[in-house]
This record gives structure tokens, C-alpha cells and sequence, in this order.
């Protein structure tokens, strides 16, 4: 069983106690493994959390919803803080080189993010324009 890919086993005859403290140990590895998991997955600026494998978005511990490619933007912007990124590398990174669209997509997405993140959008804390340039996450 163990070089068929099993974890662990037990002879007969056993004792239901033996069986229940087996599975218990098991169970907390698991949980121990997959939590460690998920805060890997989490970036966090000030009052901002991205859980990227949740697929959630929190500002000050409330959860904000934001759409497939909102979620997309901000997370591509999160994982690339204090880089400028042009309008055309942002669609083309986000959307893909196959998408049918104009780079104005972009940004119609940045506001509505904005709206749903920034405190003061015309002030905006995370998703700064770079006039000229383009768009800066700052962390």
C-alpha cells in the first residue's frame, strides 16, 4: 500500500482509538499544509489585501467585488508595484495579444477600480497616472 502512493496504514487487529488518532493527525497536517497555502497567496498594501487564490479583494477588512478583468488588473498591477506600465502593455498583458478591443478598456478598468478602492479617486493611494506614460501601482 505505501508504494502504491498510501500515506500510512494499519494492521489488523487495531484499535478504534489508534484509527481515530491517526486520522486526526492526518487531518492536521492537511490543515497545517493548505493554510500556509492560502496566506502565501495574499499581497497586502496598507489597507488593502489581495487574496489572488480566493479571488477577493478587501479594503479595510471589507470585502469589495470587483469583475474577472478588475481583479486581473489590480493583481497584475499588485504583483509589479513601481513599475509604469503604457495603456497598450497593460491591455496586452491583461487582456492578451488575441483581444479585440481598444486600449481605452484600460482605462475604464483603473476607474472603476478606483472607485471601489481608492478612498479619494482623485488622489488615488494604490493605482497612480503617470501622465504621458501610463499607469504605477504603489505598494
Amino acid at each position: 500500500g505505501l508504494g502504491l502512493g498510501a500515506d500510512d496504514y494499519i494492521v489488523k487487529p487495531f484499535s478504534p482509538n489508534e484509527l481515530v488518532a491517526r486520522v486526526k493527525g492526518h487531518l492536521a497536517r492537511y490543515e497545517q499544509l493548505t493554510s500556509r497555502e492560502v496566506h502565501r497567496d495574499v499581497l497586502r498594501y496598507g489597507d488593502l489585501e489581495i487574496d489572488e487564490s480566493g479571488h477577493r479583494v478587501f479594503v479595510k477588512g471589507k470585502e469589495v467585488a470587483l469583475p474577472n478583468k478588475e481583479f486581473e488588473l489590480l493583481l497584475f498591477f499588485a504583483k509589479n508595484p513601481g513599475i509604469v506600465f503604457s495603456k497598450e502593455t497593460l491591455f496586452d498583458r491583461v487582456w492578451g495579444s488575441e483581444a479585440l478591443g481598444e486600449t481605452a478598456t484600460v482605462s475604464v478598468h483603473v476607474n472603476r477600480i478606483r472607485e471601489k478602492i481608492e478612498e479619494d479617486t482623485a488622489n488615488p493611494r494604490y493605482i497612480e497616472t503617470v501622465w504621458g506614460a501610463g499607469y504605477r501601482f504603489r505598494g
